[in-house]
């Protein structure tokens, strides 16, 4: 079975018209991995902020999560939606439609190659000396949460939390090396073949002695995809009117960040 990976669609970061346009693209790009039985796995950041409360559940990108819903009911499989950083307050909502949702990282093997998966903020587990942000650890703790929860009503707590999201972002900031150096390590103590996170923004693959580290980039930017086929790993990108992958072409930095 093929297999794609994709991270940081961020649905919700664009103005209206712009939204319903990667939404009809990532619905085109579902019927497609449907059409060709292709496993979706989504590595974080699908939503630029999602926040479900025990009375509201956000309406972003509902159009897309339906057709998910029908693609996972299809495929037979959940697919994988590992959160990150901007979508990690779910409840329930995402599993009831297909989704097998994990807040830390996934092992998948496939054929030969022992994977990690992960969205690549930082994970809870020492072990894996990848430390989240203390905002981040701040704002996913579960004291923080509940008196959020208790405070505020869902679409003004998700709205509030939208903007503080915005005010902090710098899109103008990348720093590649964090992640780099953190999977080295990881090659280095654990028998991982590849690694696969996104986060950053930046599609690359990076290859060291003991594994190669594959960034998906950003989908809402480059609309990059890892393919998974017969054994090879490859980043593309998906060509939306001529509805197919087409091999990635590496950029500068500042050309991938849209400088």
């Amino acid at each position: 079975m093929v297999h794609i990976f994709l991270s940081d669609v961020h649905l919700g970061i664009h103005d209206e018209k712009q939204t319903r346009k990667l939404e009809k693209e990532l619905i085109r790009l579902v019927d497609y991995c449907q059409s060709n039985s292709i496993q979706i796995h989504i590595l974080g950041d699908f939503f630029d902020y999602w926040m479900e409360f025990p009375d509201y559940i956000p309406s972003l990108g509902q159009s897309v999560l339906d057709r998910f819903e029908s693609y996972n009911e299809a495929m037979g499989n959940n697919t994988t939606f590992i959160t990150g950083n901007h979508d990690f307050w779910t409840l329930s909502h995402l599993e009831k439609l297909g989704f097998n949702v994990e807040h830390e990282y996934v092992h998948l093997q496939l054929g030969q190659n022992n994977l990690f998966l992960c969205h690549g903020d930082g994970l809870n587990e020492d072990q894996f000396k990848l430390k989240r942000p203390l905002l981040h650890r701040f704002i996913r703790h579960p004291k923080f949460v509940t008196f959020y929860k208790f405070l505020l009503p869902g679409k003004n707590g998700l709205q509030l939390m939208k903007k503080f999201s915005n005010f902090t972002r710098d899109e103008n900031y990348i720093n590649t090396e964090r992640l780099n150096n953190w999977a080295e390590f990881m090659f280095e103590k654990f028998n991982f073949d590849l690694i696969v996170s996104g986060h950053d923004h930046v599609p690359r693959m990076e290859t060291f002695p003991k594994g190669t580290y594959i960034n998906t980039g950003s989908f809402h930017q480059h609309r990059t995809v890892l393919k998974y086929t017969k054994g090879a790993f490859e980043l593309v990108s998906w060509n939306d009117s001529l509805k197919e992958f087409q091999p990635f072409e590496y950029q500068s930095k500042a050309d991938l960040n849209g400088q």
